[in-house]
């Protein structure tokens, strides 16, 4: 429930920075919390294969991905209702508190049984850090004010989305692949400390009387196993897979339509449409980018470690793109802004195909990709805008839990089909060129798909 102060200050324009006094700890608190996910995320892809190997558990590296994202998006759902209810608070302090002990656990774990509840704990506490982060962000900025918080956001992924492949090396060489886990730890901690007292001094309770839609939980647990389900399937791609493959769709056939917003299939103009649009969009971009590094080691034999160095250009294409839309004298609608996001994704995915030609440079992907992901750091601020223009206070956390869905959904819907493209035409390293491009172009109509129809995000009265 808003107070008068907060009913006040979201009416009234602020030219406030978001790291003046009064939003400083909160603004600084928030970039902290992205900047450890984002050091786990891009740190555990490199130490991940060497504890697997260490715990003498290959065959279950695959799962150790799978564990986080089906919990997550369980718990995402479940910190939607929560911070509605009760306010960010609580949710953000859980998912600290968990996505720490998660941490422990992969630190300390003593198989791969461990790893995996380690991997599993962590999403839970990932998944409510997002969505309670996204409340937090609507309840406590002002409009106007959203657009640059966003971009801090994203500025957060510079540090840890460059170096931390590396420092994870690094550590997992020295050290051991534990560290990797238990630095996280190390770093909540004095971030909780400060973090935690000032959220609740904010006084942001919730609406106890937000009562979240019957049987929403029990929805959210069907699409997080059918959705493991589906990325199981797409890991083994042989005749099993379809033993997966059904049930797994049938699941998210049954509970996704109750977990969107209503019309959000048949393509509803305003909320609906931009929790479509961010799947779509992450869909497309996520799933093209997993195969570019294997494109560029099998068809242009470069290294492993240049063909992961060639996608560092997208993070700061990233950042460029939200820090574009969230400077305070851009005039242009925030619909137009994503119309344009996602045509330039569009063509920064059709483009970078061009890297299979064999007298190109294959390091044009640093500039191709680089194009693509500045058009997705514009389109996903302006998407975290919007849902929150469009969300009722009382029902942030319920949209913003939705939006997370999609982004997971399509992730793995498309990344699972750039698979079934690939395990379908793939002959021998260095004679898949015709398979990755058609990984790419499909991967290109479904972001041209979500192009043509991004207009549709726009309401009466939406900027």
């Amino acid at each position: 429930m808003t107070t008068p102060d907060q009913q006040a200050q979201s009416a009234a324009p602020t030219t406030e920075s978001i790291f003046g006094p009064k939003y400083r700890t909160l603004t600084l608190g928030i970039i902290a919390v992205i900047t450890v996910s984002a050091f786990e995320a891009s740190a555990v892809i490199t130490a991940m294969p060497v504890a697997a190997r260490d715990l003498d558990a290959l065959t279950w590296y695959a799962w150790t991905f799978t564990a986080f994202v089906v919990v997550s998006l369980y718990s995402m759902v479940v910190a939607g209702e929560v911070a509605d209810r009760r306010g960010p608070a609580v949710p953000l302090v859980f998912g600290l508190v968990t996505f720490g002990l998660g941490s422990l656990l992969c630190g300390v774990a003593p198989g791969m049984a461990a790893l995996l509840l380690g991997r599993a704990v962590q999403g839970l506490g990932s998944g409510a850090m997002i969505v309670a982060a996204y409340v937090l962000i609507g309840q406590t900025y002002p409009d106007e004010m959203r657009p640059r918080v966003f971009t801090a956001m994203s500025g957060a992924w510079l540090v840890p989305g460059i170096a931390g492949p590396a420092l994870a090396g690094i550590i997992a060489d020295t050290v051991g692949w534990r560290w990797v886990f238990l630095s996280v730890l190390v770093l909540l901690v004095p971030i909780a400390v400060v973090l935690v007292p000032r959220l609740f001094a904010l006084g942001l309770d919730g609406d106890p009387e937000a009562l979240p839609e019957g049987g929403r939980k029990r929805r959210a647990l069907l699409a997080a196993v059918g959705l493991g389900l589906l990325q199981s399937a797409g890991q083994l791609m042989d005749a099993w897979s379809l033993l997966l493959l059904v049930p797994g769709a049938a699941m998210l056939a049954v509970s996704v339509p109750r977990l969107l917003p209503p019309g959000a299939l048949r393509l509803r103009r305003g909320l609906p449409m931009v929790v479509v649009m961010r799947g779509l969009m992450a869909g497309a971009f996520f799933g093209a980018e997993t195969f570019i590094p294997l494109m560029l080691v099998n068809e242009r034999g470069l290294a492993t470690a240049t063909a992961g160095m060639a996608l560092s250009g997208a993070v700061i294409g990233w950042f460029i793109g939200s820090w574009f839309q969230g400077r305070p004298s851009t005039t242009v609608h925030r619909w137009r802004l994503l119309q344009v996001g996602s045509g330039i994704v569009t063509l920064g995915i059709l483009t970078t195909s061009v890297a299979l030609v064999p007298t190109v440079p294959p390091l044009v992907v640093v500039v191709t990709w680089g194009f693509g992901a500045f058009g997705m750091g514009m389109l996903y601020a302006t998407l975290g805008v919007l849902l929150l223009q469009l969300s009722p206070v009382d029902e942030q956390g319920v949209n913003s839990a939705a939006l997370q869905v999609a982004d997971s959904l399509g992730v793995v819907l498309c990344t699972g089909a750039a698979g079934v493209i690939f395990a379908a035409g793939h002959s021998a390293a260095g004679q898949d060129a015709e398979v990755f491009l058609a990984i790419f172009v499909a991967m290109g109509v479904v972001a041209a798909f979500a192009t043509a129809v991004a207009t549709r995000v726009r309401t009466t009265g939406t900027a």
